[in-house]
């Protein structure tokens, strides 16, 4: 990556976040912004320190994380269409956190956890469908086989909320439209600790998914461990949807649209896309929640709705040119 394009980024990333935590139903100018930052009294302060900050940090790293799934997983199964909330991963693992909510779990870890469990649980139950009789992994099958499992996990979770008792279920909804509303400093530590591991990991496999992306044969031959790396991709993703999703609620199509736009634009190799990727996926996602802040103003969008606004057409295009002859 050249310096002009690390500058380029680095202005981008610099611009999304000033304009994050200025928006808001409390209009701040950059000037308020900058002395509320570094000054520790103040209404200016205390907005921006304590609600706006790890807000805004949390959708970056949210956003990022999310489209390095999508890369990842578009990469595993080669189909452009591939990402969490599609491959039935983000209802997997919103089941488990709205049963552990459910279960009155008071620990701020067991919530991620859970939902780590139904992200997996939904992977392997994806993956199943996907290799009904013996037949060998389809892609087009596989993104079927998430459809139907994500379909069925949301029905699950209504049901769950709407027969639990438990403090919170019943306001669960919005947050299952996914929303940065509750984010604080202590949400963002607890994600911080579940995503850096993962993020690293898929960044050191960054080669391998070059070699998958080729095929499974031709992987096999450049000396690829495919299956391990397949398992290994599919714990990664999983444990960064469901940190995402136990922090923010669902939030889809960040991983469909942001590794095709960057694709589109660079069509680099993983090593550099995903770190490109990263970036792109958590402007986005800032952006997108200070639409959903701001549109209706004082109401809130959920930032999940303003994620599909965008992300329904782009699929319908990459779905017509997937299954164009």
């Amino acid at each position: 990556m050249n310096a002009a394009r690390v500058g380029l980024l680095t202005l981008m990333v610099v611009a999304c976040i000033a304009l994050g935590l200025s928006a808001g139903s409390v209009r701040l100018p950059l000037s308020d912004v900058w002395i509320g930052l570094w000054q520790g009294k103040g209404a200016a302060a205390a907005i921006v320190r304590e609600v706006r900050a790890p807000r805004v940090v949390l959708a970056f790293l949210v956003g990022g994380s999310l489209a390095v799934c999508g890369a990842a997983l578009q990469a595993m199964i080669r189909n452009p269409l591939a990402e969490p909330y599609l491959l039935g991963l983000s209802s997997g693992a919103g089941l488990g956190a709205v049963l552990a909510i459910a279960s009155r779990a008071a620990n701020p870890w067991a919530i991620p956890l859970a939902a780590f469990i139904g992200a997996l649980a939904a992977v392997a139950l994806v993956y199943r469908l996907s290799l009904v009789s013996g037949r060998r992994l389809d892609p087009h099958v596989l993104l079927l086989s998430g459809v139907v499992v994500g379909a069925f996990a949301g029905a699950l979770m209504s049901a769950v909320m709407v027969l639990s008792d438990a403090p919170g279920v019943r306001n669960a909804f919005l947050w299952l439209l996914g929303g940065f509303g509750s984010a604080s400093w202590r949400s963002l530590a607890v994600f911080t600790a579940y995503a850096v591991l993962p993020l690293g990991i898929l960044l050191f496999h960054a080669r391998s998914l070059d070699l998958i992306a080729l095929g499974d044969e031709p992987a096999h031959h450049l000396g690829a461990e495919v299956d391990r790396i397949r398992r290994v991709v599919y714990l990664c993703t999983a444990l960064l949807t469901a940190a995402s999703v136990a922090t923010c609620g669902i939030v889809g199509f960040v991983g469909l649209v942001v590794p095709h736009a960057v694709r589109t634009r660079f069509r680099p190799l993983h090593r550099s896309l995903l770190p490109l990727v990263f970036v792109a996926g958590g402007c986005f996602l800032v952006l997108a929640d200070v639409v959903s802040r701001t549109a209706v103003r004082p109401l809130e969008l959920p930032v999940g709705v303003i994620t599909a606004l965008i992300g329904v057409p782009i699929f319908a295009l990459l779905l017509r040119r997937t299954l164009a002859p």
